[in-house]
């Protein structure tokens, strides 16, 4: 493996986790962004003595807003003086953290709660991207990557502002892989069906009865597993997917086909 990171938006639970092993098991140099407090930033901090066993202590993980402007523009000197003469391979976004309520009942959404979710879910991406390039850190055969779900076209209980923002995400991947395909650098979106993670289980409180659902309407009769997104995301990572460009792929089984 050649001086190759990924940057993980989103790297202590879930999806992100699960990328950021099966990358670091492949020999990527892993830089992790994560916001937590309490138990879940004990596991981070676990996670990231994990990932140096696996990758040769190629790993640093910060515990800041990574949707945050001025805490990405801070951490580029850092970004860079770790890849040094290599490349970011990778930039995914991961960051499940949005507002989980309806527009209007039983109480209206706010302003302040619809741009923020916007935002951490979809519009900081663009600013990453942006402070990478003006690093030279996105150099052809990078990949960019985002995480939707069915609910960017589906109307769902409780998951208005964040089903506008998988919407935006999606947007945002397209027009990046529009402006950076003649350069060798490719956006896309991965649609993963329903995961057992830690943000499900804040998106509703029907959350079990979600999973029973989901189990009966997937052709395969099981969840998705955030290893099955991390398998998809390492076989995107070849030079063979160098001409998958602004699509969205669905890692799920086959479940956004069934009612």
């Amino acid at each position: 493996m050649k001086n190759k990171w990924a940057i993980i938006l989103g790297c202590s639970t879930g999806h992100g986790a699960a990328i950021t092993k099966q990358l670091a098991s492949e020999g990527y140099g892993i830089i992790g962004f994560h916001l937590d407090r309490g138990a879940i930033k004990k596991d981070a901090i676990k996670l990231e003595e994990e990932i140096s066993s696996l990758n040769g202590s190629r790993v640093k993980f910060w515990n800041e807003n990574a949707a945050d402007k001025e805490v990405i523009l801070s951490k580029m000197d850092d970004i860079n003086n770790l890849v040094k003469d290599g490349m970011v391979k990778l930039l995914i976004h991961s960051i499940a953290f949005g507002s989980t309520t309806n527009f209007f009942e039983p109480i209206p959404v706010r302003q302040r709660q619809m741009d923020m979710t916007q935002h951490v879910m979809a519009h900081c991406l663009i600013y990453w991207t942006q402070a990478l390039l003006d690093k030279s850190l996105l150099k052809k055969g990078s990949r960019i990557l985002g995480l939707t779900s069915e609910g960017s076209y589906k109307a769902i209980e409780g998951y208005g502002p964040v089903g506008v923002a998988k919407a935006s995400m999606e947007a945002v991947i397209r027009q990046i892989g529009w402006e950076l395909g003649s350069r060798g650098i490719t956006a896309n979106t991965i649609q993963a069906g329903i995961t057992p993670t830690r943000a499900l289980t804040k998106i509703s409180k029907d959350w079990e009865e979600w999973i029973e659902k989901t189990k009966l309407r997937n052709p395969m009769k099981r969840l998705t597993l955030p290893e099955d997104v991390a398998g998809l995301v390492s076989l995107l990572m070849s030079d063979k997917a160098d001409f998958v460009n602004c699509s969205t792929i669905f890692c799920d089984g086959g479940e956004h086909r069934s009612l």
